[in-house]
C-alpha cells in the first residue's frame, strides 16, 4: 500500500472539470474534484434534476431529457455546457460515452481535455478482435479462437469451429458489459447462432462483426488494474469478478483469492508491457478467464471500473484521482516496486430492483440508512426521499468494505448488509446476504457460473 504517496493540494491541475455521467460515478468524481481543489459542474437530465450531485457541484446545466439519447449521449449538448461553463476538461466516468472514440476526438477537438486514453486507443481496444491480436504480441495469453472475422463460407466457419472445439461462445466484436454473446454447444445450432448474433450485434453496436471463443467450462473473471501516462505503466493488483448473474458483475473483491504473487507479477508483468507498447494514458482494467491455473485475455475495459473502489482500499490509490493527473500531463510518480497490496476489500452491487425477477424497480426511497462501523466505504448517490428514475441501469450504489485479511473483509460487508436499510423500493439486499452466506463463496475461487447455478437451485 504506498501510504507515502500523498499529492498534496498545492495547486489544482486543472481549475474546473466537467462530469459527464450520472449517479454514484458522478459523486464519486466530484468528491475527487473537491479534494483536489477543482470546480465542478455536472451536466444532468430532465429526471436527475434533485440528485445529491447536482446540488453539491459548483454548477450544473440540464442538457436534455430523461432519455439518455436526448441526454448523456447527446455529444453536442454536452460540448455545449463545457463551452458555456469554460471548463477545462471533462470525465466521462463509466458506461454512456466513456469508451466513445468518437466523443474523445470531438473533446479533444474543441479544445478540452478527455480525462481518458486518446481516441485511437480506446478504438483498438474497443474492437475485441484487434485488442487479442495487440495484447498477442505482448505476450498475453487469449482463449482459442478465431483470428480476425468469420470467413464467408459456411463450410469453413464449420470447419473452424470444429478445430476449435464445442462448446463455443460466439461475441460480438464491439460488444461489452455481458451483450453480444451466445453460447452454441454442437454443430447443429451454429450457422444459425451466428447469424442471431450479427443481427444484435448490429442494433446494439452499430457493428455486426461477431467471432468465435472456446468456450470455457466453470473459469473465474479475474481483472488487473492498470495506470499509465503514456510512457509508463503500473499494475494494481488484480480484482475477482467471479460473482456474476448473466455477464454482469454482483460481488467484487481484491486481491483474487488462490492468486499467488508469482502468477500476479507475471501476468502484471505482461500487462504493463502491453499498455507500454500501445502508449495507453489513464486507468484501465485488462480482463481474463481463469481455467485450472491458466489466464487468458478477453477484453481491456478503457475507463474507471464500477469496481475500482477494492482496489484503490488495498492499495491506498485514488484511481479518480490519478486519471485526473495523468489527463493534465503529469507522469507517473512511483514504479512497480512502490505499490503493495495490503489487506482485503469486497465490494457490493446494490441494485433497484426485484431480487428474484430482477426486473428493475424505480421509485420512491422512504427510509435510507447507510451502513457503518470500521472499514466500510459507501459510494452512492441516493438519499431517504430520492426518486430513483425508470430511464437509467438499476445500480444505485456500492457498498465496500476493508478488512487486514479476507475473513474479516466477508465478516464485516455480512454486518454492514445487515444494518443497511432502503425502503420504499425493491432491492437487491437480501440476495447480496445469501450469497455471502454460501460456502463456495466463503472458500473463495467460484466460477462465473455459480450464481446462476446458485439461483436455479433455489427456485
Amino acid at each position: 500500500m504506498v501510504n507515502h504517496y500523498l499529492w498534496l493540494n498545492k495547486f489544482s491541475v486543472f481549475k474546473k472539470i466537467l462530469i459527464a455521467n450520472r449517479g454514484e460515478i458522478a459523486l464519486r468524481i466530484l468528491r475527487a474534484c473537491k479534494t483536489m481543489g477543482i470546480s465542478t459542474v455536472v451536466v444532468h437530465s430532465e429526471a436527475d434534476q434533485q440528485a445529491k450531485y447536482v446540488t453539491l457541484a459548483d454548477e450544473s446545466v440540464c442538457i436534455g431529457p430523461a432519455l439518455s439519447t436526448q441526454s448523456y449521449l447527446n455529444i453536442p449538448a454536452i460540448i455545449s455546457a463545457a463551452e458555456l461553463t469554460d471548463v477545462e476538461a471533462i470525465h466521462p466516468g463509466y458506461g454512456f460515452l466513456s469508451e466513445n472514440e468518437n466523443f474523445a476526438e470531438i473533446v479533444e477537438k474543441s479544445g478540452f481535455v478527455f480525462i481518458g486514453p486518446k481516441a485511437d486507443t480506446i478504438s483498438k481496444m474497443g474492437n475485441k478482435i484487434r485488442a487479442k491480436e495487440i495484447l498477442k504480441q505482448a505476450g498475453i495469453p487469449c482463449v482459442p479462437g478465431t483470428e480476425g472475422k468469420l470467413p464467408e463460407s459456411e463450410k469453413e466457419i464449420i470447419k473452424i469451429a470444429n478445430n476449435i472445439g464445442f462448446p463455443i461462445i460466439i461475441k460480438a466484436a464491439a460488444g461489452g458489459g455481458g451483450r453480444g454473446m451466445r453460447v452454441v454447444k454442437n454443430q447443429k445450432n451454429l450457422l444459425s447462432s451466428i447469424e442471431t448474433t450479427k443481427s444484435e450485434a448490429q442494433a446494439a453496436f452499430g457493428d455486426s462483426t461477431v467471432y468465435l471463443e472456446k468456450f470455457l467450462e466453470n473459469p473465474r473473471h479475474i481483472e488487473f488494474q492498470i495506470l499509465g501516462d503514456g510512457n509508463n505503466a503500473v499494475y494494481l493488483g488484480e480484482r475477482d469478478c467471479s460473482m456474476q448473474r448473466r455477464h454482469q458483475k454482483i460481488i467484487e473483491e481484491a486481491p483474487a483469492p488462490g492468486i499467488s504473487d508469482k502468477e500476479r507479477k507475471s501476468l502484471g508483468e505482461k500487462c504493463v508491457e502491453a499498455c507500454k507498447q500501445i502508449g495507453y494514458l489513464s486507468a484501465g482494467t485488462m480482463e481474463f478467464l481463469y481455467d485450472q491455473g491458466k489466464f487468458y485475455f478477453i477484453e481491456m475495459n478503457t475507463r474507471i471500473q464500477v469496481e475500482h473502489p477494492v482496489t484503490e482500499l488495498v492499495t491506498g490509490i485514488d484511481l479518480v484521482q490519478e486519471q485526473i493527473k495523468i489527463a493534465a500531463g503529469e507522469s507517473l510518480r512511483y514504479n512497480q516496486n512502490d505499490i503493495s497490496i495490503q489487506g482485503h476489500s469486497i465490494e457490493c452491487r446494490i441494485a433497484a430492483e426485484d431480487a428474484k425477477s430482477f426486473i428493475p424497480c424505480a421509485g420512491t426511497i422512504t427510509n435510507y440508512h447507510a451502513a457503518g462501523g470500521p472499514g466500510v466505504r459507501i459510494d452512492t448517490h441516493i438519499y431517504s426521499g430520492y426518486t430513483v428514475p425508470p430511464h437509467y441501469d438499476s445500480m444505485i450504489g456500492k457498498l465496500i468494505v476493508y478488512g487486514k485479511d479476507r475473513s474479516e473483509a466477508i465478516a464485516r460487508i455480512k454486518s454492514a448488509l445487515s444494518e443497511m436499510v432502503i425502503t420504499g423500493i425493491k432491492t437487491n439486499l437480501d440476495l447480496h446476504s445469501d450469497l455471502l452466506n454460501q460456502d463456495e463463496f466463503v472458500k473463495g475461487g467460484a466460477s462465473i457460473h455459480f450464481i446462476e447455478q446458485y439461483l436455479n437451485k433455489k427456485h
